[in-house]
């Protein structure tokens, strides 16, 4: 049994990452901001929001004590912060200045790992807050990490669908380059270790878009750090995953996390919001935080079903959020007219779900409707229930056009769908109002080259833009 505690809506933009402490809550945006809250009562800490970066913030970490969290952002920092004050304890450069997609800090809390959209990889010795190797994935965006419990490990995931094992030393000792066919979204190890006199075995889960997730069995010792498949179980196309003491959840539905125990017996369904993009368990209380791109977090407290006490710990233990499109189907023009009312309901239009069934307004219709067509055929006199519907249908096209978008369609830089797509000095096509800023504020540089611009003239992609315009429309 799962039930929802609170629902947290502070964040203006997509809710990227949830990071759970001992007794801490760390959510990230992007809005720019990371905000904390006490897990005793889910109430803001007086120093959040944490505003120090300057773009989105994709990923953020706490350290196992508690004291200090890591945030990585497109604009190429990682941050670490003090949860005693709140103040920037460390910024982290990446090097090449590319945008950074996922931080991860080790269990012994005595390295930290950040990759970036180019592919690096920089090691950061995280008491002395420097960096002390990098290392490099070609033609590829890196957007998982994790550390074996051990802390003498750690696995990265891309973009690519390659997941690679190196030691502290970057040595890579394994790359296994068919993960996830689609793309790996995630990785995470469990946190127990298997170990006899002869071997010392980690589990790993992964996720991506081929709508697998994958176990494997990695025996340090017999086979430096190969990850051997276990298992492999088929669900959506998927976001993000962690391993946890608790119960074993996945998501197999749009803005669902379905819970089962660790045999996979369905235990329940929580239908967390319209589009799940960020999930976390407590290290120490029965809780999960999911985020979205609704803006929002909710709090959940997952209990016996039968006692309706919290659910006892389990040796390992996995959640996954789901990122596919549409309500219980996978596109909106696929919404019956009762999923177009739920939809009303949840947006605060209630007032239109009577003159919306009564017309017969399935999902084609949703998306087909106009300013003029809401006032002149269903007779919607109100000028701000036209204009909120309408921004709310804006906001659902654009949450829906980001499940399975193509990585050339996406802004390099903000790793948003592009909407007028120009092309730089570099050969590169990014957003124009992201590489116009881009170019004010580092001078000069590209953001995937990190080499001067030769110009900073930017030529409309009228091509590219009508791709995506051709993609939109058919999706």
């Amino acid at each position: 049994m799962v039930s929802l505690i609170c629902t947290i809506q502070d964040h203006r933009d997509d809710v990227n990452w949830c990071a759970f402490s001992t007794q801490l809550l760390a959510t990230c945006s992007g809005d720019k901001t990371v905000r904390v809250y006490n897990t005793q009562d889910f109430s803001e800490l007086a120093f959040s929001p944490l505003e120090g970066h300057g773009y989105s913030v994709h990923c953020c970490c706490f350290s196992p004590c508690g004291q200090f969290l890591a945030s990585c952002s497109t604009d190429a920092t990682t941050l670490v912060w003090s949860m005693v004050t709140g103040e920037i304890e460390a910024v982290l450069q990446h090097p090449g200045r590319s945008p950074v997609r996922i931080c991860v800090l080790s269990p012994d809390s005595t390295h930290l790992v950040s990759g970036a959209s180019d592919g690096s990889l920089a090691l950061w010795d995280f008491p002395f807050k420097q960096l002390r190797r990098t290392s490099c994935v070609s033609d590829t965006t890196l957007v998982a990490c994790s550390f074996s419990p051990c802390s003498q490990l750690f696995v990265t995931g891309s973009t690519y669908g390659d997941l690679r094992v190196w030691d502290l030393d970057l040595n890579q000792l394994h790359a296994e380059k068919n993960a996830h066919d689609l793309g790996v979204t995630c990785c995470a190890f469990a946190p127990n270790i298997l170990s006899d006199s002869q071997v010392v075995q980690f589990h790993l889960a992964s996720c991506g878009q081929d709508s697998h997730v994958k176990i494997w069995a990695m025996n340090k010792l017999s086979s430096g750090g190969k990850p051997q498949q276990k298992n492999s179980q088929n669900t959506l196309g998927l976001d993000c995953l962690t391993y946890q003491s608790g119960l074993f959840s996945k998501s197999i539905e749009f803005g669902c996390c379905f819970v089962a125990n660790r045999s996979n017996i369905p235990m329940t369904t929580i239908l967390c919001h319209r589009y799940v993009t960020a999930c976390s368990f407590s290290p120490t209380s029965p809780l999960i935080a999911t985020g979205s791109m609704d803006k929002t977090v909710n709090i959940w407290r997952v209990e016996d079903g039968c006692s309706g006490k919290a659910a006892p710990d389990h040796p390992t233990a996995i959640i996954i959020s789901s990122t596919s499109a549409g309500r219980s189907k996978l596109l909106v023009s696929d919404w019956s007219e009762e999923d177009v009312a739920v939809w009303l309901l949840e947006e605060g239009l209630e007032g239109l779900v009577d003159t919306f069934r009564s017309n017969n307004i399935d999902g084609i219709e949703l998306l087909a409707l106009t300013k003029d067509t809401l006032l002149s055929e269903l007779h919607i006199e109100s000028v701000g229930q036209r204009s909120k519907f309408l921004r709310k249908v804006e906001e659902l096209k654009n949450a829906l056009v980001c499940s399975g978008v193509p990585d050339e369609f996406l802004c390099p830089i903000t790793r948003e769908l592009m909407r007028e797509p120009v092309l730089a000095a570099d050969g590169y096509s990014y957003e124009r109002e992201a590489i116009t800023m881009w170019i004010n504020t580092r001078n000069r540089s590209s953001p995937m080259t990190n080499l001067p611009l030769l110009t900073t003239l930017l030529t409309p992609n009228h091509t590219l833009k009508m791709a995506i315009a051709r993609w939109r429309t058919n999706h």
